[in-house]
């Protein structure tokens, strides 16, 4: 399996910047074999952040110059596939078809308009798996509490549990296209699934969700069943996929696993597969470039949880880095992680590293112990009362240091930049 090495193909995810779009994007920006863009109609967002190609903004998925204009860039970049990444955007391009020169990673159409809609998926898979019981306002033996959510809604948006008559006519006069479904009380489960273009499932991870927020998954972790493994062949039977899709499941009052939705895309909590060794996006790709994928999955204990990020944009121009050992670089248990990865970031661009130190022990033998002897530029072992300022010979320069003194009077002196080590986050470029 060796993908044509040059030129390397080319994806444009579009939304970039959805949790679904980041995803994409971390599972795809480590292969060799392609080269990523991103681009948004909301702006700004986050894949501005993540993205070295990151392309000017395009209408909204819904304003009619979309499709001409997201045409347009495709041809402007060579763009070979392009990987939706909202449910509106699957829709709007299966339905739109290739563009010229350019593939939807997305199954057929007629696929993404059939799970675009709640009722309809649950009445293609009635007697296939299970599915919620529905009621109206006619249904006098309704039970309470009921849940409603939009047909076409997404992220939980619409949402709610309904604990009387009163409040369910109310929630359907305000909103008359709202479903109205028997409440599942249990645990929420998502089955992440991989279909090639032979129509062959090849993948099922089911996986709980323990924590959600707005509908995406913040704690998850890998469970084993085989009711859900037989559903989701049973899900890839009745409607026809490729790629990479999911669907969601819950428990009833009794324990009974029950239809949620399902969805032809790639789903915001797939990196945990993907740390599973099952780069669900990727294999997607490489089925779209028809490769005959193999897949091995790992059997360790895994759970993934997530929370914000934070990435950032400096105006800073420098050349050179000078920077502090003890308790800034070099902590009790070994090299601080983050400031070693910007230290190779620093490498990787050329920037000169210069480390100013007081180190009270053998200087030589603890950068080789830390594998830091080869890291720098220059070192030097300051003597008793020498400034660091007075080391600092570059004005493109920024200084790294635990101690406000130090920073401070580095600062004065020279007029640089200066960081603590819970700051070194700001200079990390997370650009791919």
């Amino acid at each position: 399996m060796t993908p044509n090495e040059d030129p390397k193909t080319r994806v444009l995810i579009f939304p970039c910047g959805t949790e679904i779009g980041l995803e994409i994007h971390r599972s795809l920006c480590h292969s060799r074999h392609l080269e990523l863009f991103g681009a948004n109609s909301v702006e700004p967002n986050h894949g501005a952040y993540l993205f070295r190609n990151y392309l000017p903004p395009l209408p909204m998925v819904y304003d009619p110059l979309f499709l001409p204009c997201l045409d347009a860039l495709a041809g402007e970049y060579h763009i070979d596939f392009i990987y939706p990444a909202h449910d509106d955007v699957v829709l709007t391009l299966a339905r739109h078809g290739s563009l010229p020169g350019c593939e939807v990673i997305a199954p057929s159409a007629e696929t993404c308009e059939l799970c675009r809609s709640k009722s309809a998926t649950y009445a293609r898979l009635t007697g296939v798996v299970s599915v919620p019981k529905m009621y109206n306002t006619g249904d006098l033996d309704a039970p309470f509490p009921l849940f409603v959510k939009p047909d076409r809604g997404e992220g939980s948006r619409g949402a709610r549990k309904i604990q009387s008559k009163k409040e369910w006519d109310t929630a359907l006069e305000a909103d008359s296209s709202l479903l109205s479904m028997e409440y599942l009380p249990g645990p929420e489960y998502t089955v992440d699934c991989f279909t090639d273009r032979h129509g062959t499932l090849r993948y099922a991870g089911p996986r709980e969700r323990v924590r959600t927020v707005g509908g995406i998954s913040m704690h998850t972790r890998p469970t084993r069943d085989e009711q859900m493994t037989r559903a989701a062949q049973a899900v890839n039977e009745a409607i026809p996929m490729r790629g990479a899709w999911f669907f969601q499941m819950k428990r009833d009052g009794a324990g009974r696993l029950t239809l949620l939705e399902v969805a032809p895309r790639v789903s915001g909590g797939m990196g945990l597969c993907r740390n599973l060794g099952v780069n669900l996006p990727l294999l997607s790709v490489y089925d779209r470039l028809g490769l005959d994928v193999e897949l091995l999955e790992q059997a360790h204990g895994i759970e993934m949880d997530r929370a914000l990020a934070s990435r950032f944009f400096t105006d800073l121009n420098y050349t050179h880095v000078y920077l502090d050992l003890d308790d800034t670089l070099l902590k009790p248990d070994g090299v601080d992680p983050l400031l070693g990865a910007f230290l190779f970031q620093c490498r990787n661009r050329g920037v000169q590293l210069h480390l100013l130190t007081r180190h009270a022990g053998d200087l030589a033998a603890t950068l080789k112990k830390n594998a830091l002897s080869e890291m720098f530029d220059s070192v030097t072992l300051l003597e008793p009362g020498t400034s660091k300022s007075a080391h600092i010979r570059h004005r493109h320069a920024i200084f790294i240091d635990d101690s406000h003194a130090e920073r401070k009077q580095v600062r004065e002196a020279t007029d640089i930049p200066v960081f603590a080590p819970e700051a070194i986050e700001s200079l990390l470029d997370w650009r791919r």
